[in-house]
Order: structure tokens, then C-alpha cells, then sequence
């Protein structure tokens, strides 16, 4: 599918911020309001709320045709240049009965978010439009103490000045998943404690290429069975998993699923993010021992290219990246290459 793709951000513009789960900006307010700071101040954007993105947690949980309809207007309004989400959950599915593909579909723009909001993106990808994995505005943009360089070149690179084609750069000045209370607004100004980068893991394969397909691996996996679950055929499919941890078995029940169904032989790659949650080394190690089981051992896909421990989704910072658009995995360079730009 080709799909549509939006105009590229510029200082100045308007952008909603959304809230299409959790009411997350109500309930920790002075978190929201450090990211919508931090987003402004550092890209030069005007950040406007629609009805819902304030409202308080128990008014947007009983409302899904509300925070649809949120979403239509922020993608319908021609001053509004893209729309952002608030902050993930576990409740976006609940939007899926309410959404105006056609509406989407005829007003492309840019949409940002990342583990609940899988579920727009794909709902997006549907529509043919063309929308980016990255950072939200409470987990991401408010980030403790400003935020990462690394977090700042992805957004500006992806969605303000694209160059194509483009080499993601692996991160190298640390990563952290540190806890730090929300509720405290203290915490606010105290950066998070950074483990050392050490790289990403290249486990093989021969050079694949093709469309990005991005999603939290449980929220994904909500969507099978559904109109929304998305066609697999040729994509590079990237996975990543919730603070919450699932475990490696997790991962292995999703795969053997897909390749029961003889989607996951039809894929150009595989890539997994470095898991999120409170884990040590070896319990991330796991998830790569998991993903191997099933690929090598199990289906012996041994030209499929795979790459582990990757900068996207649950740990911070993260790369944004562009969903729908080509993308080449090199294991002999060991290089991921986005071959197009995701915005005009």
C-alpha cells in the first residue's frame, strides 16, 4: 500500500495534544504540563487541548466516542498541523467502532504516540496515512530534567527536517527505565539514572527491506481477528514491549501465532525493542532467547534478518519512527536505513 503522507512540522505550528486512553494529563497535571512545556520550548510549537485532554480519568474512560471525536477534530482542523498523544493505557481499542477512516484519510497530518496509541496507528495505517512511533507528551516529551538529545534528533529528523535516506543511529549516551513517582512533583526536576549503552544485537540473517510496521507487542495482539489487524506480507516488523513486562513467553505465543498463520514467513525482518520494565540483563536477554526460539530453531527462517536490544518503546529515549514507510535491515552493514521520508 502507498500511503499518504503529511506535511513535515515548522516552528510555529499548532499541534493537539490527545488523550484517546488513560486521562493522564487530570490526573498528573503538573507532568502534562511539563512535557507540553518542554515540546514547545524545544521545537517551537503551539501545543492546543481539545475537550477530552484535560478531562478528568473517569470522564474519558466513559467516553470512547469522545475521544474519537476528539481526534476527528484535531485531524480535520486545517490550522491544527498534527496531533500528539497524551499518554498511552490500555483503552484506545474502545476508539476502534468510532473512528471515520474516510475523515482520516482525508486530512493527513502528523500523528505521534506510542505503546496504546499502536492501536491509531494501525487504525491509521488502514486509512492509507502514512504516522510516526515516537514519543507522547507525558512519556517522552516530559521526560525528568529536559530531555534527551537523542529523543529530540529522532522527532526533528522524522517529522521537521527529513533527510532520506537516513541511517538510524543507535543510541549511545545511555538508556534508563528508572521509576521516578509521578505524584511527586519534586521528582520533575531530577534526571533519571542512565545504564551504559551496548549497542544493539545483530543476530543474522540476509538484507531485507520494506515497509515499517511498529507496535507494542500486547496491544498488537489485541487486535488479531479484528478488521484492524494489519497485513504482514513484506513489512520489517518492529515489536517492542509495555513497562508492564510480559513475559518472554509472551513473545514466543505471539510468534508461534504468526507463524501458524504463515504471516511471520512472509516478513522482510524482524526488530525488537529493548524491553521495557524493571528487568535485569539476563531477563532481557530472554526476550532475544524467545525471539530466536521460534524464528531459528522452530520455523528455521534463517535468512530473516533480526536485531534485538533496538532504541524504541519502553525505555528512554527512543527513536521516532515513521510507520508505512520503506525501511532497509542490513545484518552485513549492520545498519537500519529508512529509504524515504514519512512527511512532504
Amino acid at each position: 500500500m502507498q500511503m499518504r503522507r503529511p506535511q513535515r512540522l515548522r516552528r510555529g505550528d499548532r499541534v493537539a495534544a490527545v488523550t484517546l486512553s488513560w486521562g493522564g494529563p487530570a490526573a498528573v497535571p503538573h507532568r502534562y504540563a511539563a512535557g507540553k512545556a518542554q515540546l514547545e520550548h524545544t521545537f517551537g510549537l503551539e501545543v492546543v487541548e481539545l475537550p477530552l485532554t484535560l478531562a478528568p480519568p473517569e470522564r474519558v474512560a466513559e467516553d470512547p466516542a469522545g475521544r474519537a471525536a476528539d481526534l476527528h477534530r484535531a485531524f480535520a482542523d486545517p490550522t491544527i498541523a498534527g496531533v500528539i498523544s497524551t499518554i498511552g493505557g490500555d483503552d484506545s481499542i474502545r476508539l476502534l467502532p468510532h473512528l471515520d477512516l474516510a475523515l482520516l484519510a482525508a486530512n493527513p497530518k502528523v500523528f505521534l504516540g506510542y505503546s496504546d496509541s499502536t492501536i491509531v496507528h494501525m487504525a491509521l495505517r488502514r486509512a492509507g496515512v502514512a504516522s510516526f512511533y515516537g514519543p507522547s507528551v507525558m512519556a517522552g516529551f516530559g521526560e525528568n530534567a529536559g530531555l534527551h538529545p537523542y529523543l529530540i534528533e529522532g522527532v526533528r529528523s522524522a517529522l521537521f527536517d527529513p533527510v532520506a535516506p537516513l541511517d538510524w543511529p543507535p543510541n549511545t549516551d545511555g538508556w534508563t527505565v528508572e521509576h521516578l513517582d509521578w505524584e511527586d512533583p519534586s521528582t520533575q526536576e531530577q534526571p533519571r539514572r542512565l545504564e551504559p549503552s551496548t549497542g544493539w544485537r545483530w543476530h543474522g540473517g540476509m538484507p531485507g527491506r520494506g515497509p515499517a510496521l511498529v507496535g507494542c507487542l500486547e496491544v498488537l495482539d489485541w487486535l488479531r481477528g479484528t478488521a484492524f489487524w494489519p497485513d504482514l506480507d513484506g513489512v520489517v516488523l518492529f515489536l517492542e514491549s509495555s513497562e508492564e513486562a510480559p513475559p518472554p513467553s509472551y513473545l514466543t505465543g505471539f510468534l508461534r501465532a504468526l507463524a501458524a498463520s504463515g504471516e511471520l514467513g512472509r516478513i522482510a525482518g524482524l526488530v525488537l525493542g529493548r524491553p521495557g520494565g524493571a528487568l535485569n540483563e539476563q531477563e532481557r536477554l530472554a526476550y532475544d532467547d524467545a525471539l530466536l526460539g521460534v524464528v531459528r530453531q522452530e520455523e528455521g527462517l534463517d535468512a530473516l534478518p533480526v536485531v534485538t536490544g533496538v532504541d524504541f518503546g519502553h525505555t528512554d529515549p527512543i527513536w521516532t519512527i515513521p510507520q508505512g514507510i520503506p525501511v532497509a535491515i542490513g545484518p552485513d552493514v549492520q545498519r537500519i536505513t529508512f529509504l524515504e521520508a514519512g512527511v512532504t
